[in-house]
C-alpha cells in the first residue's frame, strides 16, 4: 500500500506533465475526519472516498485503506469537500491599475495566454478545480482550456465565454478611451454589436470560436474607460436576440450589470445569471426568484477596487469615482439578496482582484450574513447547477468526477481555513497535498 503523507507546494510543470501522462494503476482511498458532500447542509464524519480512473466509485464508513496496490491518503483532522468553482474569473488578466490599461497596446495574444498559465495554476492550487471565464481579449482562454484538458499545463476546468459582447461604447467595447483614429468601428467578431442582426452574429461567432457560453455587458462598468458605471447599454430586442440565439446553441448567458434597468431588461429576456448586481432592489430580487436567475456577487472585486480607489493615480481619472462609488456597495447588496432568497452562485471576478485569493470571497459572504455551509454550497452544488454540469460535478457522490479539496480544521467553525487549502484533486489526480 502506498501511503501519501506529503507533497511539495511547488509543482514543477515538467514533473507534473510526466505524472499526468501516466495512467492510474490503482484506486485511491481518501480518508477524512469530516466530509461536506454538499448534497445538503449536513457535515459527515469519518468517511473514506474511493477514487478510480477519475471517478468517485464508492464512499465508505470509517478509515478504509484498500489493498496493498491501492494508494491511501490520510486526511485526519481535515474536512474534505467537492472542488470549488468560481463563476466569474478573468484568468488571463490581472489588475495593475493605470499601468495595466497600456497593455492593450503592447501585449499580443501570446502574452495573455502565457500569463494565463500562471494564473490558472494559482487558481487550482487555491482549491478551485472549475472556473467560468467571463471575458478575454483574443479567445486565448479557449486555447488555455484545451491545454489544460490535454494535461499540458495545470489548471482548473475552464468554461469560457471568449470575448464579452458589448454595444458601441459599452463596458466591453475594447476601443473605449482610445483616440479617434484608433477607435475605428469594432465588429461583432470583436464583441461590439448594434441591433438584432449583429447580436445574433456575435453569438454565432463565439460558438464558432469555441466558447462555452455567452457573456454580455448589459450596463456600464467600473473599470472601463467610460463615464457611466450603471446605465443600460442594450435594447430589449438585442437582449432577446442574444438569449434566443444562445439557447439554439445550448449556451447559457451571463450578464455583467450594476444598474437596475439593465438588470431588469436582461432578466426578462431570459438570461441565466447576473454578475455584480450592485443596484438590485426588491423588484429585481422578485424577478430573479420568479425567473430562476442566479446571482454571482463578486464581493472580492468590489472591495478591492474600492480600496485601490483611495490611492492617487492607481486608476485613470474617469475610473476612480466609479470604483469609489460602486465597489463598497456590493457586499451590502449580497446580504439583501441572500435574505430575499435569491439563488447565489460563488464568483469573485478574479483578475480584478488577485488570482489565488479566490477563497477570500467565502469570508466576505459569511461576514455579510450567509451561513458557512451555504457559502460552501454556493461554490459547489449551486455553481454546478448554474453550469448545468450537476450530473457530474458539484457534490461528493458515487459516479461523479473526482474533484476534491480539503482543509485542516472545520470551515463551519472558521470559514477562514478555506483560504489555506491543503489537498487538491482534479479528475482523480492529486495536484497538491501538504
Amino acid at each position: 500500500m502506498k501511503i501519501i503523507q506529503s507533497f511539495s507546494k511547488c509543482i514543477l510543470i515538467a514533473s507534473l506533465s510526466l505524472t499526468l501522462s501516466s495512467p492510474a494503476l490503482s484506486a485511491t482511498y481518501i480518508y477524512a475526519s469530516k466530509v461536506i458532500t454538499a448534497e445538503d447542509g449536513k457535515m459527515r464524519k469519518d468517511l473514506t472516498v474511493v477514487v478510480d480512473e477519475g471517478l468517485i466509485t464508492d464512499i465508505l464508513d470509517g478509515k478504509q485503506q484498500g489493498s496493498d496496490s491501492d494508494t491511501f491518503v490520510d486526511l485526519s483532522d481535515h474536512t474534505l469537500m467537492p472542488g470549488f468553482m468560481d463563476m466569474h474569473t478573468h484568468i488571463t488578466f490581472q489588475n495593475e491599475g493605470t499601468a495595466g490599461y497600456l497593455k492593450r497596446f503592447s501585449n499580443n495574444e501570446a502574452d495573455y495566454a502565457i500569463a494565463g498559465v500562471d494564473y490558472a495554476q494559482k487558481t487550482l492550487m487555491a482549491g478551485f478545480t472549475t472556473v467560468r471565464n467571463l471575458g478575454d481579449s483574443y479567445n486565448e482562454t479557449v486555447a488555455l482550456r484545451k491545454a489544460i484538458d490535454r494535461g499540458i499545463v495545470a489548471g482548473p476546468r475552464i468554461y469560457t465565454s471568449g470575448k464579452s459582447i458589448a454595444t458601441t461604447g459599452g463596458h466591453a467595447d475594447p476601443t473605449n478611451g482610445m483616440r479617434r483614429d484608433l477607435m475605428g468601428s469594432p465588429t461583432p467578431s470583436e464583441g461590439v454589436v448594434n441591433g438584432v442582426a449583429q447580436a445574433r452574429q456575435a453569438v454565432r461567432q463565439r460558438y464558432k470560436d469555441g466558447a462555452d457560453l455567452i457573456k454580455i455587458t448589459a450596463t456600464g462598468g467600473v473599470l472601463s474607460v467610460a463615464k457611466s458605471g450603471q446605465n443600460p447599454q442594450f435594447m430589449t430586442d438585442e437582449l432577446e436576440a442574444i438569449v434566443q440565439t444562445a439557447k439554439d446553441y445550448e449556451m447559457t448567458v451571463a450578464v455583467h450589470a450594476h444598474g437596475k434597468e439593465g438588470m431588469k431588461r436582461a432578466i426578462l429576456a431570459g438570461v441565466d445569471s447576473i454578475e455584480h448586481g450592485t443596484y438590485m432592489d426588491d423588484e429585481i430580487f422578485k424577478l430573479m426568484r420568479k425567473n430562476k436567475v442566479y446571482y454571482v456577487p463578486t464581493i472580492s472585486a468590489g472591495n478591492f477596487v474600492a480600496e485601490k480607489a483611495k490611492i492617487d493615480g492607481y486608476f485613470p481619472a474617469i475610473v476612480r469615482p466609479k470604483a469609489a462609488a460602486i465597489g463598497p456597495l456590493i457586499q451590502n447588496t449580497f446580504a439583501k439578496a441572500y435574505e430575499n432568497g435569491v439563488m447565489i452562485a460563488f464568483g469573485t471576478d478574479a483578475g480584478v482582484s488577485p488570482h489565488g485569493d479566490n477563497a477570500l470571497e467565502f469570508e466576505l459572504m459569511v461576514s455579510a450574513g450567509m451561513s458557512p455551509m451555504d457559502a460552501i454550497r454556493s461554490a459547489t452544488y449551486n455553481t454546478a447547477k448554474l453550469l448545468k454540469i450537476d450530473d457530474k460535478l458539484g457534490t461528493i457522490e458515487k459516479n461523479k468526477l473526482a474533484d476534491l479539496v480539503a482543509v485542516k480544521g472545520d470551515p463551519i467553525d472558521n470559514i477562514r481555513v478555506l483560504q489555506d487549502v491543503n489537498f487538491v484533486m482534479k479528475d482523480g489526480l492529486i495536484y497538491k497535498q501538504d
